[in-house]
């Protein structure tokens, strides 16, 4: 599976963001898929993840109710919808897959995913 990341840039806080990530290769095989996003200041951490079957989204509590993930399985594709930006969120943001058959528990760690894309820098000023 090979992921192609496109949007990010730079936003004042309180601006929106879309991310998104198309998978290829062996879409079919995607299980789930997450976004993680990592800064110097706080190392990598888990930002969001959804199954590709559907369900109810996975999210950590910095982003709740300003971030939105979801994913179109006709363009094998994931977004990440950023609203209400703030610099904190500032960092390079991945998004990654995990294959079906293998374990997948919340999504919440980088050992549940087997692919990942190349990274996306968003950057939130004052």
């Amino acid at each position: 599976v090979r992921l192609v990341q496109s949007g990010g840039g730079s936003v004042q806080s309180g601006g929106s963001l879309r991310l998104s990530c198309s998978a290829s290769l062996g879409a079919s095989r995607i299980q789930a898929m997450g976004w993680f996003r990592h800064s110097p200041e706080k190392g990598r951490e888990f930002v969001a993840a959804v199954l590709w079957i559907g369900g109810d989204p996975n999210y950590a509590d910095s982003v709740k109710g300003r971030f939105t993930i979801s994913r179109d399985r006709a363009e094998s594709t994931m977004y990440l919808q950023m609203d209400n930006l703030k610099p904190d969120d500032t960092a390079v943001y991945y998004c990654a897959a995990a294959q079906r058959g293998r374990d997948y528990r919340s999504g919440r760690y980088e050992l549940e995913y087997h692919y990942w894309g190349q990274g996306t820098q968003v950057t939130v000023s004052a």
